[in-house]
């Protein structure tokens, strides 16, 4: 049987739109050649998801997000997606809205919800809807309380700069500019005294280095002095004054017996109150002396004899 041209070039165009048909939806997720099942959520926010957005079970990939529009004026949005595989769950079961990585897009994740009482899903139904708020949610949640201490320390560092701007007021401010530009001065007054003092230890190095040199010589000589001191016989000394200490030890303990003449002067009494009356004698004598003295010295040039002696009387009376 042959055919004409005509309808060749018919065949060929149904197969090349068939063909890019089915290359199209395939492209968009959807294999024509299997029996999927549609089915619907609806959603106050899709948080970004497109259409032929993945639908996955336990995280494997079962379908495609076929369209996405608003269902009434309120915003609201139908998403209708379909599933290629033959996995069974129930009407119960929620489609929950997530994110695929941390910077990739948004997927339809099917939470499957094992109940016997519950009917299994139909192509057709409505699906409990869900968004997960995933890793965003998770830093959000630690966010928050971050964000009350932020805010706090944000009030506390407003708070002491209002105090800092209260207390540098004008005179302050000035105060303390006079003061930055007083040890500016001083600085360099240090640099300047740095300088001299640099200077000087050059124009006096040699008379430093003769300095130093004596000084080292005069410690090597003390060194020597010490050395010769360390060699004298210190110990024959220690004993000398050892026995010279025992000898006037010996001294003190015999004048403190009452032997010697020291130490009956020392303890006897009776020849204290012998001494004490010649003493005493002597000084009456003395004073006879001094009123008498005819008695004692004679001077005649005739011969006289000298009158007899006359006892003087004591001062005691």
């Amino acid at each position: 049987m042959k055919f004409s041209k005509e309808i060749k070039v018919g065949l060929l165009t149904v197969a090349a739109i068939a063909l890019f048909i089915f290359g199209y939806q395939y492209l968009k997720g959807r294999n024509l050649l299997q029996n999927d099942r549609v089915f619907y959520a609806v959603y106050d926010n899709v948080e970004g998801l497109t259409k032929s957005a993945p639908v996955t079970i336990n995280g494997l990939r079962v379908g495609n997000i076929d369209d996405i529009e608003f269902l009434d004026n309120r915003g609201r949005l139908l998403v209708k997606f379909h599933v290629d595989e033959a996995f069974s769950f129930s009407s119960e079961s929620s489609a929950q809205v997530y994110s695929t990585s941390l910077i990739g897009g948004k997927a339809l994740s099917i939470v499957p919800k094992f109940d016997s009482t519950a009917p299994v899903a139909k192509p057709g139904d409505t699906l409990p809807s869900k968004i997960d708020e995933g890793f965003q949610g998770e830093m959000m949640d630690q966010f928050l309380p971050l964000k009350d201490k932020i805010e706090h320390f944000v009030v506390t560092a407003d708070t002491v700069l209002e105090n800092v701007n209260r207390t540098l007021n004008p005179k302050t401010r000035k105060a303390i500019t006079s003061s930055i530009e007083e040890l500016n001065q001083t600085l360099v007054e240090f640099k300047m005294l740095s300088r001299n003092a640099n200077s000087l230890l050059a124009d006096n190095k040699e008379n430093l280095n003769r300095t130093l040199a004596n000084l080292d010589t005069t410690t090597a000589n003390f060194a020597k002095i010490s050395d010769t001191l360390a060699q004298v016989e210190i110990a024959g000394t220690v004993k000398e004054m050892e026995a010279a200490i025992a000898k006037v030890n010996d001294v003190l303990d015999k004048v403190g017996n009452g032997e010697g003449s020291l130490g009956k002067l020392m303890t006897d009494d009776a020849l204290y109150v012998n001494l004490e009356k010649m003493s005493k004698q002597a000084e009456e004598l003395i004073q006879d002396i001094k009123l008498n003295p005819k008695r004692y010295v004679h001077f005649s040039v005739f011969g006289k004899k000298p009158g007899e002696y006359e006892e003087p009387e004591s001062r005691d009376q």
